[in-house]
């Protein structure tokens, strides 16, 4: 008798066993390819859920919207700066800049810094608009996943317009950059803010690799806009390689950028 309930006993575990085992081989691997997999396809679920969903999507609570829309005739407190002044040291006297009505080429009006509201990081503070390549989309500072998930964002790194540098911009290429396929040269891109409104025109188009230090230049010493995204525009997930859209300064406020001195 004691050896027919051994037997039974021997023949429950190994039951039990094919069950549980299968499932915690499962459920192992499932994790193993999710935390693995999850970072290279976050972008295509995003936009998965944009494309796919019949209900529409509000993020705006995500984040903070600073932008308020201005007319280009609108009136900005500014700063008259005299250029000449502040780059030779000349306190006064008569210039070769002078016109003959007596005005000074080298004095220049720019914003007041005081009457900008400086966004921060995730703040939504504008929008670009290229409207030969059907892009319109909320413009943020930096370049995280509430950015690019809500439109576009300027890289952390880099300049706000205005500034006089470097402004690198950049968005998915399944969703809000996905025009900048459409992108030649000539086209106009504006970018609206709150203090101002700017246009650029595009001069050039590039792939290059992601690491390619070569495509940027942040030290620039003048205003340029610089827009990229993934490539190709077709892929899903992360890319090797970037797609990139170059814009000159056409027009659009100055901020006052100089160090005050006690």
């Amino acid at each position: 008798m004691s050896d027919k309930k051994h037997r039974h006993r021997h023949k429950s575990s190994d039951g039990k066993s094919f069950i549980i085992l299968p499932i915690i081989f499962f459920v192992g691997t499932y994790l193993v390819l999710y935390l693995a997999l999850a970072p290279a396809f976050g972008s295509y679920v995003s936009a998965a859920g944009l494309f796919f969903s019949d209900n529409d999507k509000d993020f705006s609570t995500e984040y903070k919207n600073i932008y308020v829309p201005v007319s280009d005739d609108s009136t900005i407190p500014t700063i008259v700066i005299d250029e000449q002044d502040s780059n030779s040291g000349n306190k006064g006297g008569s210039s070769d800049s002078d016109n003959a009505d007596g005005s000074d080429k080298s004095k220049k009006a720019y914003l007041d810094n005081d009457a900008i509201e400086y966004p921060v990081y995730s703040n939504m503070f504008g929008e670009l608009i290229i409207e030969d390549c059907g892009i319109d989309a909320n413009l943020f500072f930096g370049d995280g996943d509430v950015s690019l998930r809500n439109g576009v964002g300027v890289y952390g790194g880099s300049f706000i317009p205005g500034y006089g540098k470097t402004i690198l911009v950049a968005g998915h290429n399944n969703t809000y950059f996905n025009g900048l396929k459409y992108a030649e040269k000539g086209q106009k891109v504006v970018i609206r803010t709150s203090y101002g409104n700017y246009e650029y025109e595009i001069t050039d188009t590039a792939v290059k690799e992601k690491s390619d230090g070569s495509a940027y230049d942040l030290n620039a010493d003048y205003e340029n806009l610089i827009m990229y995204t993934c490539y190709p525009f077709d892929e899903l997930g992360l890319t090797r390689q970037r797609y990139f859209v170059y814009a000159k300064y056409i027009s659009g406020p100055r901020i006052d950028t100089r160090v005050e001195e006690d």
